[in-house]
């Protein structure tokens, strides 16, 4: 059974795939069953993809050429919440651990059936479906827009204090009021917030945002942290919600608990915390 769609908007799904008999018949099987399909022979055009469309899904190969499924996962989780099905010949108990740990919402095996396959989507998609019932009778999404919400992409409220994200639009609003964010800046904050309070140490953001640069120092990872803190904190000279982890990295704290109580001997910080020009 096919899972209900607007009769205006199809279900996209990406599928990266480096072996083509499989991409093509996952093309052919898919558009079958109402899914506009896009095709990635290979992880940097998937995440190219992944920004350029925003599908609704995606499904990922793990054995690609050049970068392998699991670190295409870990940078589709820094910059988008879409749901991520992994797709692999090696049926290893620790690949489908680490894929899950990264967020992917399941995993199958090939050889695998279109039904089969098809059917593990439409659930995991009705997972991430908003009730219309709980949005102001389906005309207003959380972030206070009017107009249709869709039945499909997922819509997050408040993260922290008054600050709210809607990860398919790429959009940040603070009190309601939109917010400018670069893309460096939204992919940044999606990265502490997936998952919220998670420490992000950071060579792994370094890794993550600016993968192929060599930055001796984190100057530049600084630089956008003080963005963020000046855009979204209340005091940004006093972070209560973007939290430095001594010695570590940063995370979100979505209580504003540490401007509030600070631990023993004082409030974490360090000399990065401090404002730092481009």
């Amino acid at each position: 059974m096919r899972l209900d769609r607007s009769e205006h908007r199809r279900t996209t799904v990406l599928v990266i795939e480096d072996e083509e008999s499989y991409r093509e018949a996952l093309a052919s099987g898919l558009d079958g069953e109402g899914f506009d399909v896009s095709l990635a022979i290979d992880g940097f055009e998937g995440l190219r993809l992944i920004t350029e469309q925003q599908p609704d899904i995606v499904l990922l190969d793990m054995l690609l050429p050049g970068m392998n499924g699991i670190d295409v996962c870990r940078k589709i989780r820094a910059i988008s919440s879409v749901p991520v099905i992994m797709v692999s010949a090696v049926d290893s108990e620790l690949d489908v651990v680490l894929g899950l740990e990264l967020g992917a919402s399941g995993y199958v095996t090939k050889p695998f059936r279109l039904r089969e396959l098809v059917a593990r989507m439409n659930a995991i998609l009705r997972r991430v479906q908003p009730d219309p019932s709980q949005v102001d009778g389906g005309l207003t999404d959380p972030i206070g827009r009017t107009g249709t919400v869709s039945t499909v992409a997922p819509r997050s409220g408040p993260v922290f204090g008054a600050v709210a994200v809607d990860y398919v639009r790429r959009e940040v609003t603070l009190s309601g009021a939109p917010v400018h964010l670069s893309r460096k800046e939204f992919d940044l904050l999606a990265a502490l917030l997936t998952p919220v309070q998670r420490v992000r140490s950071r060579g792994e953001l370094i890794e993550l945002l600016w993968p192929d640069t060599d930055l001796a120092d984190t100057r530049t990872l600084d630089t956008h942290i003080h963005r963020l803190r000046t855009k979204l904190e209340p005091e940004p000279a006093e972070p209560r919600y973007i939290v430095t982890v001594r010695g570590i990295g940063f995370r979100i704290d979505p209580g504003g608990d540490a401007g509030v109580s600070p631990p023993t001997g004082g409030r974490v910080h360090n000399a990065q915390d401090a404002p730092i020009s481009a």
